[in-house]
């Protein structure tokens, strides 16, 4: 009987065949390599149903074409699901991983069929037509649907084949267009997709200017503002040293999960190689393998960090470059293996080896690493042990070690350890005095030396000089902890020190050293002081030949060389007058100062008496300090004035006297000068701010025109931020209250011009809401500075054509809502504030905002800004009757008079109005408009709402001004929005010009503004309104209101402005008011400076 052939597969069962598969994998991951055979089998049966076609001169894939109308139906219903949905991930995650099964049995059906590789098959074509099929899904309107689509893109693209280059090209087009995608999670899905095709992206095949995939992630993780987009950019950016330094970037990343990524998911994970042998290789971030700069960023950042998470996965990264240096050693450490099997000398070698990862000489960042691993590896902590050999032969690096280690236990209170790892006193001495000789003797080799020597001769001739003085740095900071009541080793340790300090050999960077131990040593400042005046006397006036014989040789027993701390001074001889002096002599001279002048800043910088408390300083401020203060040179007047600036703060009567020169150092000095002055400014400040700051005394007033001139005037970003880093100090402290002096620094803050300046800008940020949390009256203060940085800043922001983005006023305004809640202050200071939530605080800031709301200088967009600020404010329980009453007065009669034109202002008027009506309804009971108006105290506040004239539709919106580059100086900004009684009057010569009147307007409805703006240029009354009417005499009101204005507005102005006022016809009178703004005149002044 003849074989049958086999029935033809019948394509109509794929359409029950596949969604049985589908319905399977999306419930559970556990079939899906089940249903991976039972697809590619489906799939493998029907790309054999064909039929020719043209005289069977092609062939048309029949089957195949079937079997993808099928599978794009299933995946259909999968891409308008929402991201979250467990069975739309899991069918996703299926349809990736057949693609990747079906290319893995494409190379055995090539090999049966013994297919060329230019040959497609049918697991081809599929592929090429998914991404096709997704690919068109890339532009849908539907955000669900852009986000699946890229998320089955990004499955399927990485077991992409060979693809022709038009699909390459529209797929690179498409996923590099979903980048700037207004949805996160879309950005997301492209960013992973990208990081995938990035791999085989051929740079030589691109354009010129058209930037690389690698450079559109990079920017992407760099500056996308959704935290997910560049969390997925750090995971999935390919790992190279090319994106190495745009990954360490973001470990300053605000988002603290992103900041932990780039230790966990990048720096830990390719710190080794990948496979069996992975503890043994080295990956692209091995410590190694890393830049010292890069080390440091990497530990500066981690460890530095304000959340406990990265600072845990940074810790772990550094546990994790000890056994990396370990396994460079050659020992085979496994993941089960600890270091308690191992002794304590190889513990230290291989410790000392972490350390050689590590500029020692920055200190900080080393000792932070090698603290975090004595916190976090225990088993390493416990198992240090130093023996007496140890100290025989003394690096940098073990020097350094022993040190961290004292100052480690000492912190954890094991003192058994400090005593067991510390040698006696004497030992010390003498370990130190080894090192000392050596320093000396490499120094007297080196001034042998021709300088026409080789340069890398030089190079390890410093660098070895570097590492003795690094050593004996921290041989002398381990002395700190020596046990001194042993005379003989205490005597021993004075000797040497103060032979160090007498000498050059150290440089000006190691003198704290010694006079740290000398501090230790000495029985009182006294004789700290009596050492080192001695010590200066000897340098400026050396030893004959003789004596210089005996004390050249430093190796010689110190007590033949030295003197007991506890002598007198020796009385100087007088110095040979300069007249008499040699240019070389000159310069020796020079430098004999610089030194007595260090080791002068030192000594002070250790002396808490006062200065009357010890009377050998007055030699040293006569012959030393003032005449290097009068002294041209740079490096001398610094020096000098830094002694004097220290002097003063432990005199007072000097600090009185000499406080004027150090002001005046200040206007003409250099930055590095200046910089050196402010900080002696501020100092004094600090320290005696009774002479200086005393309320209503003439230091106080002259202070803080120094500090506003200081604020308003040109500075570079240093000195402004220093300047700006003072002035909160003395606020945050409470030494200075002035309103003036606290509306500059917010005008600095919101300045454009000060965006670059992030020190200033980063120290602002951390003042202002500790301030004004930190007590009521503070946030008391920043509420009455409200109203007058809006109206600056209203103005400068419509004047401001800058390259530079400026704080709106509408941030502004939330900010300041946020400052003056006391409710976040209650918070913030966890409960230490009382009675918080009966602050009315933001009702007396809603008053001010309600009257300024009057105004006809705002624009609709400013006007917005305040009506939103409203809605923001926290509205107490308890609160007196008036405040709220003269609230609703206000709101009714803005309501009536000058109702917001835009719907927004509208709907929060009305929402504020009613949250008013609702809280305090027993206040509003029984109301009286009448009955208010009797009251005599609030006589200045229905005059002020009378005078209010309701506006046509049409005049609404002031009049525009034109957008010029205007200076954002707050000199003059400060002085004419809060002017006070220390505010010089105007100028005599300034002429008033009359203003052009509108023709809608009335000679009253002119009086009428005057006073409006006049009264909300005044400090908040205590108001209440009128529903009615105005009924007043025209000329009387307008007689007042010009009297008031001409009282209350003081605006400083110079000669300068009043003649280009004079001068001034081409623009016309209508533009006076507006032209003449504090914004304005500060660019004036910014122009002529």
């Amino acid at each position: 009987m003849p074989a049958r052939n086999a029935a033809p597969f019948d394509l109509e069962s794929l359409n029950a065949a596949l969604p049985k598969i589908f319905d399977q994998v999306q419930n559970t991951s556990a079939n899906h390599q089940k249903n991976y055979v039972a697809l590619y089998k489906l799939h493998r049966e029907a790309e054999q149903v064909k039929s020719s076609v043209q005289n069977d001169r092609s062939t048309k894939l029949v089957g195949e074409k079937a079997f993808w109308d099928v599978f794009d139906d299933m995946m259909l219903r999968v891409l308008p699901v929402k991201k979250g949905v467990g069975q739309a991930d899991r069918t996703v995650k299926f349809m990736g991983g057949y693609t990747k099964f079906a290319m893995e049995k494409n190379f055995e059906y090539r090999k049966e069929r013994e297919l060329d590789e230019d040959e497609d098959t049918f697991a081809d074509r599929f592929i090429t037509h998914a991404v096709r099929f997704f690919l068109e899904g890339c532009t849908a309107k539907d955000k669900v649907v852009r986000m699946r689509v890229l998320q089955c893109i990004a499955e399927t693209i990485t077991n992409l084949g060979a693809i022709d280059e038009d699909l390459y090209a529209e797929l690179r087009a498409a996923l590099l267009d979903r980048l700037r995608d207004k949805e996160p999670s879309v950005r997301s899905y492209a960013v992973l997709a990208l990081s995938k095709l990035a791999i085989s992206e051929e740079t030589a095949e691109l354009d010129e200017d058209e930037p690389t995939i690698l450079d559109m992630l990079i920017e992407t993780m760099t500056y996308d503002p959704a935290a997910e987009v560049r969390r997925a950019a750090v995971t999935h950016l390919p790992a190279t040293p090319y994106t190495l330094p745009a990954l360490l970037a973001r470990t300053r990343d605000v988002d603290a999960a992103t900041r932990r990524l780039v230790y966990v998911n990048v720096l830990e994970k390719y710190c080794t190689g990948v496979g069996e042998d992975s503890r043994t290789r080295v990956g692209f971030t091995h410590p190694r393998v890393l830049t010292i700069a890069q080390r440091e960023q990497i530990v500066r950042n981690g460890l530095g960090d304000r959340e406990d998470i990265v600072k845990k996965a940074a810790a772990q990264l550094l546990g994790v470059w000890v056994d990396v240096v370990r396994t460079e050693a050659g020992k085979e450490v496994k993941p089960e293996e600890n270091v308690k099997r191992e002794n304590g000398e190889e513990v230290i070698e291989d410790l000392v080896a972490f350390l050689n990862l590590f500029d020692l000489e920055e200190g900080k960042v080393a000792e932070d690493a090698l603290g975090s691993v004595f916190d976090t590896r225990v088993d390493i902590f416990e198992h240090i042990e130093f023996s007496d050999d140890y100290w025989t032969n003394l690096t940098p690096e073990r020097a350094f070690l022993a040190r961290v280690f004292v100052d480690k236990c000492i912190s954890k209170e094991a003192h058994a350890r400090v005593e067991a790892t510390l040698p006696v006193t004497t030992a010390m001495a003498f370990r130190i005095q080894d090192a000392y000789n050596a320093l000396a003797e490499q120094m007297k080799e080196e001034s042998a030396y021709d300088e026409d020597d080789d340069e890398e001769a030089r190079a390890a001739r410093e660098e070895a000089r570097l590492d003795r003085e690094l050593t004996i740095a921290e041989l002398l900071r381990l002395a700190l902890n020596l046990d001194y009541k042993d005379e003989i080793g205490r005597r021993k340790m004075s000797l040497l020190v103060r032979g160090m300090i007498a000498q050059d050999f150290l440089s000006e960077s190691l003198l704290a050293r010694p006079l740290d131990v000398l501090r230790v040593i000495s029985e009182s400042e006294q004789d700290l002081i009596r050492v080192v005046v001695e010590v200066v006397h000897e340098l400026r006036d050396p030893p004959t030949e003789e004596e210089s014989e005996v004390k050249a040789d430093m190796s010689v027993d110190p007590d033949d060389s030295m003197t007991e701390a506890g002598g007198s001074p020796k009385k100087p001889k007088l110095p040979k007058p300069v007249a008499e002096m040699t240019p070389e002599e000159k310069a020796r001279m020079d430098v004999v100062d610089l030194r007595c002048l260090s080791l002068c800043i030192g000594m002070l910088e250790r002396v808490n008496g006062t200065f009357e408390d010890n009377p050998v300083l007055q030699g040293i401020l006569g012959e030393l300090v003032i005449p290097a203060v009068k002294r041209r040179e740079m490096a001398l007047r610094e020096k000098g004035l830094t002694c004097l600036g220290l002097c003063c703060l432990i005199a007072r009567h000097m600090a009185a006297s000499s406080f004027q020169l150090f002001l005046n150092q200040v206007a003409a000095a250099p930055e590095v000068l200046k910089l050196r002055v402010l900080q002696i400014i501020f100092d004094i400040l600090m320290v005696h701010e009774s002479v200086f700051l005393a309320p209503g005394s003439e230091n106080e007033g002259r202070i803080v025109m120094f500090l506003l001139a200081m604020l308003g005037s040109d500075q570079t970003d240093k000195v402004h931020a220093l300047v700006c880093a003072g002035t909160a100090k003395l606020m945050l402290a409470g030494l200075l209250a002035d309103e003036q002096v606290l509306l500059a620094l917010v005008l600095a803050y919101m300045s454009p011009e000060t965006v670059g300046n992030h020190e200033l800008r980063q120290c602002l940020s951390y003042f202002f809401p500790v301030y004004s949390y930190s007590s009521a009256e503070n946030q008391r203060r920043m509420q009455r500075t409200f109203i007058p940085m809006f109206e600056w800043l209203t103005k400068a922001y419509h004047t401001w054509d800058g390259e530079e983005d400026m704080v709106a006023p509408s941030q502004a305004a939330l900010m300041f809502a946020d400052w003056t809640d006391p409710i976040q202050a209650a918070y913030a200071v966890k409960g230490l504030r009382k009675d918080a939530h009966k602050d009315p605080i933001h009702l007396d800031l809603a008053h001010d905002i309600l009257k300024a709301l009057f105004s006809i200088k705002y624009s609709k967009e400013d006007k917005k800004a305040l009506y939103q600020v409203l809605g923001k404010l926290y509205l107490p329980d308890e609160v007196d009757a008036d405040k709220v009453r003269i609230l609703k007065l206000l709101v009714d009669n803005l309501r009536t008079r000058r109702p917001p034109r835009d719907t927004a202002g509208k709907n929060a008027l009305i929402k504020f109005d009613s949250a008013l009506a609702k809280r305090y309804e027993k206040q509003l009971e029984n109301f009286s408009e009448d009955e208010f108006r009797q009251l005599e105290e609030l006589k200045d506040l229905f005059e002020f709402l009378d005078d209010i004239v309701p506006l046509e539709e049409d005049e609404d919106e002031p009049p525009k001004k034109g957008r010029k580059r205007r200076s954002m100086s707050v000199a003059t900004e400060t002085t004419s929005v809060m002017s006070d009684d220390r505010s010089p009057p105007p100028s005599p010569r300034k002429k008033s010009k009359a203003k052009r009147r509108r023709l809608s307007q009335s000679d009253d409805e002119s009086d009428d503004d005057a006073l409006t703006e006049t009264s909300r240029a005044s400090p908040s009354a205590t108001p209440a309104p009128t529903r009615s009417m105005p009924k007043r005499n025209a000329g009387e009101k307008g007689r007042n209101a010009t009297k008031k204005a001409i009282q209350e507005t003081i605006v400083i102005s110079s000669d300068d402005e009043d003649e280009d006022e004079e001068d001034d016809d081409g623009e016309g009178d209508e533009d006076d008011e507006n032209n003449a703004t504090p914004v304005a005149k500060a660019k004036a002044n910014g122009a002529r400076r």
